[in-house]
């Protein structure tokens, strides 16, 4: 298994949070980004710089990623690439999306995204919370425990 992040809009509590998963679990975690980041020294964590462009790192992300591997990103279609695959994806708030789950999912985005389009104002996602980072933590750590 390895963690894939999209880490370009991902937020900085959830990389924590992925960084102390990472370490304890022993599973190689790799962020990507089209700007450079920086982690802390570990021999199982590891940012990858892309060349900046309009999904760039969703491409490299749906590229590497394969059945068993955990992605963790807020991007729809990225979602349903991977999970087409058989990876296992969670987005920044700890839902898990699933093959039961992302059908609806890109409907909802795909309907939202002509809404902007033709000029409705839809606003955009509630603040990221406590409640949230919470949330996260214990879906990965369900998750990590299902894997031992």
């Amino acid at each position: 298994m390895n963690i894939w992040v999209d880490a370009d809009a991902c937020p900085v509590v959830i990389k924590e949070i992925l960084y102390r998963a990472a370490d304890r679990a022993r599973i190689p975690l790799t962020l990507v980004a089209n700007k450079m980041l920086r982690v802390p020294p570990s021999p199982w964590i590891k940012a990858m710089q892309v060349p900046g462009g309009f999904d760039v790192a969703d491409q490299r992300i749906a590229l590497e990623a394969h059945a068993g591997d955990l992605v963790i990103t807020a991007d729809v279609p990225l979602a349903a690439q991977v999970i087409a695959k058989g990876a296992t994806v969670i987005d920044p708030r700890g839902d898990l999306l699933t093959d039961a789950n992302i059908e609806e999912r890109l409907t909802m985005r795909n309907f939202m995204d002509s809404l902007r389009s033709s000029g409705v104002e839809t606003g955009g996602p509630a603040a990221f919370s406590c409640a949230d980072r919470q949330a996260f933590a214990n879906q990965i750590d369900r998750l990590l425990a299902k894997r031992r």
